[in-house]
């Protein structure tokens, strides 16, 4: 059943990524992003199989923090006792307000212990979509002198540009790596909730694939300018 991202298969497909990059474009800055980007995601596999395990030192410590909360709880309430002459209705509420006030802070102890392990793990998933978020900034970047409209007009540039030398089919070549990096880049960010359900971590993931996507939208536009050219063939290749 094809319902879950399978790691093995993007780490696979980001280390292919790379070695095409290496062999079309031998020592350019994409190609070193690449490889980082396939070391990343050869590294992510640890990441990930700890935010799916459960973490039993954890949670043993937790489980004995809780027993020993609820065993404090219930020796306060066998040493209560509870006087029969109370001459004001305000000595009851005051009783029954500082009752209040202790179960609302057990209840609070009780629930930071239940969720250390959730907020760890959180705090792991959040770091990797920082890292992945920063790597598809550094693809854009690379992508973001790669203009087309020079090959329309190549003697219109000044002191100050960048040098530009490839041809239309090597710019097609350099944005669709882009693409597909960033393609990559997206995935590796959906694994992250795969087997961690966090709302917090969900909702960073949507950032990161919202940003991927509005990134390859603009690469893309480029691409269907070089196919452009390519059908009016009025530049070479």
């Amino acid at each position: 059943m094809y319902r879950e991202l399978d790691p093995q298969r993007i780490i696979a497909t980001a280390q292919s990524l790379s070695r095409r990059i290496a062999e079309r474009f031998p020592n350019s800055g994409l190609s070193r992003v690449s490889q980082d980007l396939a070391a990343f995601a050869a590294d992510s596999e640890a990441r990930l199989e700890a935010l799916r395990r459960p973490h039993w030192p954890i949670r043993l410590a937790v489980g004995a923090g809780v027993a020993a909360i609820l065993a404090v709880a219930v020796l306060g309430l066998l040493s209560i006792r509870v006087r029969g002459d109370v001459s004001h209705v305000s000595e009851l509420l005051q009783g029954i307000e500082a009752a209040i006030n202790d179960v609302v802070f057990l209840g609070i102890a009780v629930f930071f212990l239940v969720t250390i392990e959730a907020r760890l793990k959180r705090r792991t998933a959040l770091r990797t979509l920082h890292e992945l978020r920063s790597i598809a900034h550094i693809v854009d970047m690379h992508q973001l002198t790669k203009d087309p409209e020079y090959l329309l007009s190549p003697d219109k540039a000044t002191e100050s540009s960048p040098q530009r030398r490839m041809s239309r089919f090597e710019l097609a070549r350099y944005l669709d790596y882009c693409s597909e990096s960033l393609a990559i880049t997206s995935k590796l960010a959906a694994l992250q909730v795969q087997h961690l359900h966090d709302p917090a971590v969900l909702d960073a993931v949507s950032d990161v694939q919202a940003l991927t996507q509005g990134l390859s939208n603009k690469i893309w536009q480029k691409i269907v300018i070089l196919d452009t050219l390519a059908t009016r063939g009025g530049q070479p290749s």
